[in-house]
């Protein structure tokens, strides 16, 4: 029951933990004191250990911890065409703490051309012996967090009237990151999470979105997207329910959006978190279709450092194989340790001894 091709039975999110040579040289880069060239030359030296330690504790697959961004979302959106990333006059507000005040602005026609992150990604296939591995947002985060007033009017009439060229614009991602030899890509989605959470739907009816009709509307975005995928290229999704410095955002089941997202967008997987009970429970894997897609259940929390019990992550994923095949599940972390460059608050020790009992409860249950 081992699987040879992604996502694996014990995987991953995608960030890490910054390590203090970035920190100190993106600090010093902020104040002036370094050129971006000179943090460039730090990053590569640093990503290389990252991803020798992914490989040291058995993953299957690296990334470059996110160590180039500062936002898991914004960083990409600011590489398209016609995207701007600008200051607002707040953050986004997590459980009693705010982000930074970053938000997104569409100036024109959107589209994708000469990306920074393929020199991300193939930084990370140069310097790896295991599978390289590219997280970038989904499409859906761009049109969700639009503020009122956010998008051009002469490019677009309306938020919604970006679909057709988002979605386009994705399809060009999808095929450069495959033509950069990129066969593991994951889109980080937060939307999927607030579709489950009456609060934040309530907040995005009242910046004018048409809430009862998203679901359909993302699911044809992402599937549009990723229809010209390659055969032999993963695409899988991860629904965050948001992580800032180990708070959240979201709270709710996935029920409402269950078989929507799981039967009816053509994602190859599926990481879902599972590491506290504003998850709820597993009975919307029931929808998950026979077959090829995997459900990656995250019930190994990145919010803090405590290490969970072997039996006890054992006895979750047997609870969730009553809903879905045990034969379609794997096991990961429930999100990335650092979302965004300040990091969640735990150690770098206490990150890696998760990963590491990830790999090992993965082997017992599945088979080396």
């Amino acid at each position: 029951m081992k699987r040879t091709k992604p996502p694996f039975r014990a995987d991953h999110v995608g960030s890490y933990l910054r390590s203090t040579a970035i920190t100190e040289g993106r600090g010093k880069r902020d104040k002036g004191q370094i050129s971006a060239a000179d943090l460039k030359k730090v990053e590569d030296q640093e990503i290389p250990k990252v991803i020798k330690k992914q490989e040291e504790v058995g993953l299957q697959c690296a990334t470059d911890g996110e160590y180039r961004r500062m936002f898991w979302h914004y960083d990409f959106y600011d590489g398209l065409d016609n995207v701007e990333i600008y200051e607002l006059d707040h953050g986004i507000q997590f459980q009693g703490v705010q982000t930074k005040p970053k938000g997104i602005r569409v100036n024109g026609k959107i589209d994708f051309s000469n990306h920074p992150m393929l020199e991300h990604f193939k930084f990370v296939k140069a310097n790896t012996k295991v599978m390289p591995k590219m997280c970038i947002p989904a499409p859906t985060v761009l049109h969700f967090r639009l503020e009122p007033g956010a998008v051009d009017k002469k490019a677009y009439p309306s938020h919604d009237a970006i679909f057709s060229d988002l979605a386009a614009t994705y399809r060009k991602a999808v095929k450069a990151f495959y033509d950069a030899g990129c066969r593991y890509l994951q889109f980080d989605d937060t939307a999927w999470a607030y579709l489950c959470s009456d609060v934040e739907m309530k907040k995005a009816k009242e910046r004018g979105m048409n809430v009862a009709t998203l679901a359909d509307d993302y699911t044809k975005l992402i599937n549009d997207s990723i229809r010209d995928k390659p055969a032999d290229m993963t695409i899988t999704t991860h629904v965050c329910r948001g992580n800032f410095r180990s708070t959240w955002i979201s709270s709710g089941g996935y029920e409402p959006v269950a078989e929507t997202m799981l039967a009816r967008t053509n994602y190859d997987g599926y990481f879902l978190e599972y590491d506290s009970e504003r998850a709820g429970g597993f009975e919307p894997l029931r929808y998950l279709p026979k077959g090829n897609k995997i459900v990656v259940v995250g019930v190994i929390t990145s919010k803090s450092g405590e290490l969970e019990k072997k039996d006890d992550i054992k006895r979750r994923l047997l609870e969730a194989s009553k809903f879905a095949p045990l034969d379609q599940l794997a096991l990961s972390p429930q999100c990335g340790f650092a979302s965004t460059e300040e990091g969640n608050i735990l150690t770098e020790e206490e990150q890696w001894a998760k990963l590491r009992l990830a790999v090992d409860v993965a082997k017992e249950v599945w088979g080396k």
